[in-house]
């Protein structure tokens, strides 16, 4: 049944099951055999909003040019059972090209969506396979299955195996070679799909990483040393792999109670004089703000990521969305100058939290790196980033000469004063929420508000942030100003039209508080047409560009919420013919 087809450039799957089945493991070792391979690839996870349990999706994306967006339609879905899989009917485009196959035990549960729409169909017996291998799994058999119809290597397939099952033992290893044998081998009865072609080429130099991941090497990078969390979804993963990386640079985890203690545990251990960092999602950021203010007014540097997941409330825990845009630019008490940056890419992850780390300690005050579950879960075969020389360094208070007085808060033209690390002889002050004068002390004075509100505002206002405000490509007088993990679906988009009529420009924000309102306004010079592209319900990302900048006013908007992601025909349906009215 299965007949040769063209080769592609890329190939879009889903591997899909009921919690426990086992797919977003094999969809792990699906990525890491195609890096072996050569290939790039990315993995997105989607689960049920109960996190744990319930149905479960690992969709990839395997190329050979390096990828970040989802794709605009998928050649492949294996169901291991169909339990609750319509609620993945909107994730999951289909089209007469598409190739489902599901458990033939069970075709009877075949979805309606699935039944009646136009994808080719094939079943597998998973279970009555898995039964007659010893240790046999039904995963591994999709996993061969898989390898075979996109023409994955099985020296590739065979090592990631390997890999992922060292430590179970060399039975566990032949349990699942033997399940993968035997899905290889029942390939060939199931419908064509896509093959992509052998890599060539230079495979050295790229890395396997999640967002997640990738956050804590830029935190460490940066110089963190110090990092108090609480768990929450889709953030724990910065935790779970910071815990050990921390020991070996000398650094220490503490998981505090909840995300109040963890806020002020970093303030705590960056006040004594190391790089701190907690990491959260909207939830947990919401308990924060308050100890943040305080982070503000003491002018102690802290890092806090907030990788955000749909909302209000508990939300949508494992589905993306940029809704606390505003709770992250606005959600201090007072007027309260801090810094906001956003990564826009898995990759850009590590970029992005290292200079978090080292605006904080520039600037002595706190920075929110907002990321979301769409880059933090998200796992993705890259060239390995540069090793960027941004490292924390913080003006510190030595004793002051005979006669002299140290003050904390004195007024600089910069708005930075030296900070003294607890213990310094002649360099005690007061450090806390209140008000206060250049010394330190608590004051309600109408001139030292003043004077002190000046001197933080002054920090983030004058301070020279470069290049690594935005990121921007491609040519054109149609301009897409858009950021964070909308900025992988524009990029694709504006590659597949290059040359063409419809060619167009963009500028990734990574910079979002302070605005950086010259620079953007550079950056729109010559634009005829400007895009707004946001994942948010109520446009909150175009809310604060009309505060902030001096934008056209027929400005187009592009704003929808997830959980369903922002895909690159969407951004070309956009250019082409306009956002509706």
């Amino acid at each position: 049944m299965n007949q040769p087809t063209d080769n592609t450039t890329s190939i879009s799957l889903v591997l899909a099951g009921s919690g426990g089945s086992g797919v977003i493991t094999a969809g792990n070792m699906l990525l890491a055999a195609a890096a072996k391979a050569g290939w790039y690839g990315l993995m997105t996870r989607s689960a049920g909003p109960q996190i744990r349990g319930g149905e479960a999706a690992a969709l990839l994306r395997l190329s050979s040019e390096p990828v970040s967006a989802q794709p605009d339609r998928y050649d492949l879905i294996i169901a291991l059972d169909w339990l609750n899989f319509e609620r993945f009917a909107d994730e999951i485009p289909l089209d007469k090209d598409t190739v489902i196959i599901g458990d033939a035990s069970a075709a009877k549960k075949t979805p309606a969506f699935v039944t009646e729409g136009p994808a080719r169909r094939g079943d597998i017996d998973f279970k009555s396979m898995s039964k007659a291998i010893p240790g046999g799994r039904p995963n591994m058999i999709a996993l061969g299955t898989i390898g075979a119809l996109i023409g994955l290597p099985e020296d590739a397939l065979d090592a990631a195996l390997s890999d992922a099952l060292a430590k179970r033992g060399e039975d566990a290893i032949a349990a699942s070679r033997a399940g993968a044998e035997a899905g290889r081998a029942i390939a060939a009865e199931m419908p064509a799909t896509p093959k992509l072609p052998t890599p060539e080429g230079e495979k050295a130099g790229r890395w396997l990483i999640s967002g997640n991941e990738a956050a804590g090497l830029g935190a460490i990078r940066g110089g963190v040393r110090f990092v108090a969390a609480y768990p929450i979804t889709p953030a724990t993963e910065i935790l779970e792999w910071m815990s050990p990386a921390l020991t070996k640079v000398g650094g220490v985890l503490v998981q505090a109670e909840d995300e109040l203690a963890s806020i002020n545990m970093a303030i705590g251990g960056s006040y004594g004089g190391v790089p701190a960092l907690t990491a959260t999602s909207g939830p947990g950021l919401a308990l924060m703000t308050e100890a943040i203010g305080l982070a503000v007014a003491s002018e102690v540097p802290v890092v806090i990521v907030d990788v955000m997941r749909g909302g209000p409330s508990t939300g949508i825990p494992t589905k993306s969305e940029q809704s606390d845009l505003n709770m992250a630019l606005y959600a201090l008490p007072g007027d309260a100058p801090h810094i906001v940056v956003a990564p826009n890419s898995i990759r850009d992850c590590v970029f992005t939290t290292q200079w978090s780390v080292h605006l904080a300690e520039a600037m002595q005050t706190p920075a929110i790196v907002l990321s979301d579950q769409a880059l933090g879960q998200a796992k993705s075969v890259i060239a390995a980033p540069a090793d960027i020389a941004f490292f924390a360094q913080r003006e510190t208070a030595t004793t002051p000469a005979e006669g002299e007085e140290y003050q904390r808060y004195a007024v600089t033209a910069s708005g930075v004063s030296p900070m003294a690390v607890p213990g310094t002889p002649g360099c005690a002050y007061t450090a806390d929420g209140l008000e206060h004068n250049p010394r330190g002390t608590p004051s309600g004075g109408a001139k030292d508000h003043h004077i002190q509100l000046d001197k933080r505002q002054r920090k983030t206002d004058d301070f020279d942030y470069g290049q690594h405000w935005a990121d921007q490509a491609g040519e054109g007088d149609t301009v897409v100003l858009t950021w964070g993990s909308c900025t992988g679906p524009v990029l694709e988009a504006l590659d597949n039209l290059a040359g063409t009529e419809q060619s167009a420009r963009m500028v990734s924000m990574r910079l979002l508080m302070p605005a950086p309102k010259e620079q953007l306004a550079n950056a729109l010079e010559g634009a005829k047409r400007v895009i707004v592209v946001e994942q948010t319900h109520s446009g909150q990302f175009m809310g604060y560009l009309r505060a902030n900048i001096d934008l056209p006013k027929n400005v187009e908007h592009h704003c929808t919420p997830g959980p369903l992601p922002i895909r690159p025909g969407d951004i070309e349906t956009l250019i082409k013919e306009g956002t509706p009215s």
